[in-house]
């Protein structure tokens, strides 16, 4: 299908790996000056007194404080309770305070000794358990038959109760902006971000501009993961606060040190089960308890709690459940959008959980999903009946082939018995450990409920001079490739070649509002609106000529190739002047939610995944290595096989540093471990191999995928499952439960003294 399937070169490889590529903080403007933010050094107080001596400043350098703002202090997203300078008070460490502008970056930061600040410490709650007492910063619930009777009648109920922590993006390009004025008080902004529309919403909004006023340009971006969702607005507001307060283009750029204190991070969540099971391992009860760290300031935390609901109850059948999730305010900085979004710390819960049963009810891991899992037809707890891409039970039982997984335990349990046999467990030196584990988990594509039918998001399309067809949208290819994925898309659908398509920048002055770049959402649906509207366009072009097609590039009659299609193109374009074409993305009749109950579809499909990993543990420091994962992943069809392999591949790799490697430190608020050298993430030397299969379901996109070629979203699904894989490998090793992650040898060796096992505390 003229290159669906295909894996042809990224067209912005070379220039990333050659260094050609320029980023944020390669350009410069004439005239610019750097800014930089004085922050709070406390993580909750009040502000008593702010001066600023401009005698001990460099020379011109510009401060810019609360009370300089033109409108409200707010970041606007969904709401804009997130300040943009602090005011009265500050709610975390590194909370901005003031923001200055000189004419070198050494000079800015000099510039932050001129502020002199009186603080009044005040207490702060740093942790769940003491933000549980507290009103939350937002919450949700969700039920589904009768819970409590369910509990009554069960043959048998579990508890269960499971941490995450928090995880740093460690995108490789750090936050950056630039904020220019024109004579005329437009504003312009470039910078690294996965939203353009976003960033203008918040700058039309806190400055009091129009939004023809405002133009945001994304650069080349190094990364998002999330962290370049929500963050982006508030530098933006920063850098051209600073702009207009001295009256040239300001750039503002993080160092790593000042991008990991002060970000966003993945949330802290403490999940709680109690689960009803019958005798044979059959669900039938789920009451799940969701706390979330939401931080100083709500964000995103309320749709990444909503998100993080949905999942909570995994690829399971269960028809009584009940479900209690709040984000919880706490004195850090505000935790938001990290690859997954709420979906992977209770995926690990649930996962976990299901392990714990199996160990209570002597069943290997394996079958109490085989005999638990989703499969077409049934109805999850929000009500929405699965369809015919349901995977779970193919993803599960094609990992366990793969990998031989019931063999491969068993041979691991027989080595096992016979060292211990030997006397070999408790020497010094005796060699390491090895275990497998597996998980099964699934991930709903696209924006949560109603968000895409309120969104409406447009792509256009329209004819260049030269016959091309110019695709407009507002997708930031921040590595994961929809540079290289939109062409194959448009130019299949059209029947055109990949060189007869071409994108426009993302530019809020020139592409429409097709949404963010979140949500695995990309190519699903915004590949959809592309593969739509290019075939539409081309029938514009083809109107007059009954009984044509197009294909490879040449529009052909019955009788064969008449002419290329760009030609033909160009001749209409030049006799009847511009052609161009939107449309807007309309989620199926039969997609509806209720945004207060939870109940119906949230999402229009979901992709599929299972994990089996195995691991290596020293016996006498616990350190863990993976050596091996499989991961088997239903994504309806992969449009270029090698991307989609390589965002299994990196999201699986940054599971497993989430899982035994990445802890934030906190003490009075403050990460210990806030630069490179010491937040430890994996290298291509921690890397295990990685092995991806993908099946694919290859649904048309007129069916309930709804997708470009049956295309799912697949570039947050690898992070729900390497967690739980690697805790179940880590048991199977040792015998030493892991209720939490990471899972860090100073942690075995603590659950180890308290007796924690697979089932619980001994």
């Amino acid at each position: 299908m003229n290159g669906i399937g295909a894996s042809p070169p990224r067209p912005d490889g070379f220039a990333k790996v050659s260094g050609a590529a320029r980023y944020l903080d390669d350009l410069s403007l004439p005239g610019m000056w750097h800014g930089a933010t004085l922050r709070s050094p406390h993580a909750h107080a009040r502000i008593r007194s702010i001066a600023w001596d401009a005698a001990l400043a460099p020379d011109g350098a510009v401060c810019v404080t609360v009370g300089d703002l033109p409108g409200p202090n707010g970041v606007q997203l969904i709401d804009d309770g997130w300040p943009i300078l602090a005011g009265a008070f500050t709610h975390h460490v590194g909370e901005p305070v003031a923001l200055v502008a000189a004419p070198t970056r050494l000079a800015a930061q000099q510039a932050l000794q001129a502020f002199t600040v009186t603080y009044e410490p005040l207490d702060a709650v740093l942790s769940l358990e003491a933000a549980e007492a507290l009103p939350p910063l937002y919450q949700l619930g969700m039920d589904s038959g009768d819970v409590d009777a369910a509990l009554a009648r069960a043959d048998l109920v579990v508890e269960g109760e499971y941490r995450t922590g928090h995880q740093e993006h460690i995108y490789i390009e750090c936050n950056g902006m630039i904020a220019s004025y024109a004579e005329d008080g437009a504003l312009t902004v470039l910078g690294s971000m996965q939203c353009p529309y976003y960033v203008q919403k918040a700058l039309t909004h806190a400055l009091g501009l129009a939004d023809e006023q405002v133009r945001v340009r994304a650069t080349t971006v190094g990364g998002g993961f999330g962290g370049k969702e929500d963050f982006p607005s508030a530098i933006a507001l920063h850098a051209a606060l600073l702009a207009r307060a001295c009256g040239r283009p300001v750039k503002l750029v993080y160092d790593r040190h000042e991008d990991i204190v002060c970000t966003s991070k993945r949330h802290p969540t403490l999940v709680r089960h109690r689960t009803g099971v019958t005798r044979d391992g059959r669900l039938a009860a789920l009451d799940i308890e969701i706390l979330m760290d939401g931080g100083a300031y709500t964000t995103l935390s309320s749709v990444v709690l909503s998100r993080a609901l949905l999942h909570s109850f995994g690829p399971y059948r269960c028809a009584d459940v009940r479900i209690r999730a709040r984000a919880l305010r706490t004195h850090t900085a505000p935790n938001s959008a990290f690859r997954g979004f709420g979906a992977p710390q209770v995926e690990f819960a649930i996962e976990r959980q299901m392990d714990r049963i199996a160990h209570r009810l002597g069943l290997d891991p394996l079958e109490i999903r085989l005999r638990n899992a989703v499969a077409p037809g049934d109805r999850l707890p929000t009500g929405q009946i699965l369809d015919a891409g349901t995977s779970a039970l193919p993803c599960l039982e094609e990992v366990a082939r793969r990998t031989r997984f019931r063999e491969r335990r068993q041979e691991l349990e027989a080595a096992r018995a016979r060292r211990a046999a030997e006397g070999d467990e408790d020497q010094n030196g005796a060699e390491p450990r090895r275990g497998i584990g597996l998980s099964l988990y699934f991930h709903g594509a696209g924006f949560t409920g109603n968000g895409e039918r309120m969104m409406k998001s447009p792509v256009t399309a329209r004819l260049l001079p030269d016959g091309r067809i110019e695709v407009l949208t507002a997708m930031t290819d921040m590595g994961q490739g929809c540079s290289a994925v939109f062409p194959q898309i448009a130019a299949a659908a059209g029947g055109l070649l990949p060189e007869d398509v071409t994108f426009a920048e993302p530019d809020t002055a020139e592409v429409p509002d097709s949404g963010p770049t979140v949500a695995s959402r990309t190519t699903m649906i915004v590949g959809g609106l592309i593969a739509r509207v290019t075939a539409a366009l081309r029938d514009r072009v083809l109107e007059g000529l009954p009984g044509h097609t197009v294909r490879d590039g040449w529009i052909e009659s019955p009788a064969g190739r008449v002419e290329r299609f760009r030609d033909a193109a160009r001749r209409l374009r030049a006799e009847h002047g511009p052609v161009e074409l939107t449309l807007r993305h309309e989620p199926p009749a039969w997609q509806t939610f209720d945004e207060t109950t939870y109940r119906g579809a949230a999402y229009p499909t979901y992709a599929w995944g299972a994990d089996v990993v195995e691991v290596e543990v020293d016996p006498d420091t616990l350190a863990v290595r993976p050596l091996q994962v499989t991961a088997v992943c239903e994504v309806g069809r992969a449009i270029h096989p090698t991307l989609c392999a390589g965002q299994i591949e990196g999201g699986t790799l940054q599971a497993l540093g989430w899982a035994l490697l990445e802890e934030m430190k906190l003490e009075d608020g403050r990460y210990l471990n806030d630069r490179l050298a010491t937040y430890v993430i994996p290298t291509i030397l921690d890397s295990p191999r990685i092995d991806v299969h993908l099946l694919e379901s290859h649904r048309d996109g007129g069916g309930p995928f709804g997708g470009p070629f049956g295309a799912k979203g697949v570039g947050e699904l690898p992070m729900d499952g390497g967690a739980p894989a690697v805790a179940q490998a880590i048991e199977n090793a040792t015998g030493i439960g892991v209720p939490a992650i990471p899972a860090t040898p100073e942690r075995l060796l603590a659950w180890q003294r308290a007796g924690q096992t697979p089932g619980g505390v001994r």
